[in-house]
């Protein structure tokens, strides 16, 4: 029993905890020189609730409860619900149990569920004689300032120290041809609607959102794989003799190369050998503009890959000129589950492969991932 008491493990790191104290001394200190300039004359020109609210904004920016319509208009409509208590049932502190439970339900309401709110409203209440002879302007004044000015600072200082802020949810598994069929990996194993039905069943509010938490499984599920398959990683099933381009290797030599070896991807390295890029059978393709009807395929790659014999052409005339720049890489100590998404979902054929020292090691396409998990599951 009292185990379920105890506090659970904080599993964020020094440097995230340093952020996000950095970051609310900084916003509120932003929040708080503003608003005392934009609203000087009044008595009041900082709330108390915006404190909590910086919380939210600095230590849980990825929270729905955190994010911009959630922080203002939870505290405005916290504050307008606490006002109207005060209008109809007076300033005894017991309205203030009406003036949260009021506000509470506009949020939902209106989908801006924020902590803060409930304290915006009791202040409505309890606040004394400033805040009553305020009245609404109370709730569109101070709190909708406050309010606006931290989610200012947040979405500056979040961004600027590597946290995405407003942390907008996107279709976690984007189909990259463009059909209504599910990505592979979802086919077969965790499903959508299986979280679907068990957040239904849960009937509670979480404080992550259903798109988060919906890749935390999927990662999860990685790591289980790993765990019970054992870790294979990309330097053990990568090509390591494999041929290579540079900037200025010229596209019929690359188209040469490509034909000699029957392979479909060049990997263009500098003379440190790190991957600058990655010219595949696609990009000439493309860069060839074989869509157009007038001339037969034969004709127009013939065309593309004869040199121009100018210095001033329009055409391209070296790999560099065609290439993917700075394409997706792994590390060779990097499991391959993480490359099954990334193949399967995200329509990446091939994963140049570096060192320690980001050099190019060797190359990993899909058939090697095939192939390894299927030698896995068979052994």
């Amino acid at each position: 029993m009292w185990k379920s008491l105890l506090p659970v493990k904080n599993t964020t790191s020094p440097v995230e905890r340093m952020r996000a104290c950095g970051g609310a001394l900084i916003g509120l200190l932003i929040t708080a020189l503003c608003a005392h300039y934009l609203l000087g004359n009044q008595a009041i020109w900082l709330v108390a609730p915006i404190g909590a609210s910086s919380v939210l904004v600095f230590a849980l920016p990825a929270s729905p409860m955190a994010q911009p319509w959630a922080v203002v208009g939870g505290n405005v409509i916290s504050g307008l619900a606490g006002a109207a208590c005060v209008k109809l049932l007076g300033t005894d502190p017991y309205v203030g149990a009406a003036a949260a439970a009021a506000a509470i339900g506009a949020m939902f309401a209106l989908r801006c569920l924020h902590p803060p709110g409930g304290a915006v409203a009791l202040t409505t209440v309890i606040g004394g004689p400033a805040i009553h002879s305020l009245g609404f302007g109370f709730a569109l004044g101070p709190v909708a300032i406050n309010g606006v000015l931290l989610v200012l600072a947040g979405v500056i200082y979040n961004n600027l120290t590597g946290k995405r802020y407003p942390h907008a949810q996107v279709l976690a598994h984007p189909n990259p041809h463009a059909t209504r069929d599910e990505v592979p990996t979802m086919r077969m194993g965790f499903r959508p609607e299986d979280l679907d039905a068990v957040l239904k069943q849960y009937n509670q509010v979480l404080d992550i959102s259903r798109d988060d938490l919906e890749e935390l499984f999927l990662k999860t599920e990685m790591r289980a794989y790993q765990r019970r398959f054992g870790v294979i990683t990309c330097g053990d099933i990568m090509s390591k003799d494999v041929v290579t381009a540079d900037f200025a290797t010229p596209l019929a030599q690359a188209w040469k190369e490509i034909r000699a070896h029957h392979i479909s991807a060049l990997p263009v390295l500098n003379r440190a050998r790190r991957v600058i890029g990655l010219v595949t059978q696609g990009d000439f393709l493309k860069h060839g503009q074989l869509d157009e009807a007038y001339t037969s395929m034969r004709e127009r790659l013939t065309h593309f890959l004869r040199p121009s014999g100018t210095t001033h052409s329009e055409k391209p005339e070296v790999v560099g000129q065609i290439m993917v720049k700075h394409p997706r890489t792994a590390k060779v100590d990097t499991p391959i589950t993480e490359l099954v998404p990334l193949m399967a979902d995200s329509g990446f054929h091939h994963i140049p492969i570096v060192d320690n020292e980001n050099r190019f090691a060797g190359i990993v396409t899909q058939s090697d991932v095939v192939a390894a998990l299927y030698e896995t599951r068979l052994a």
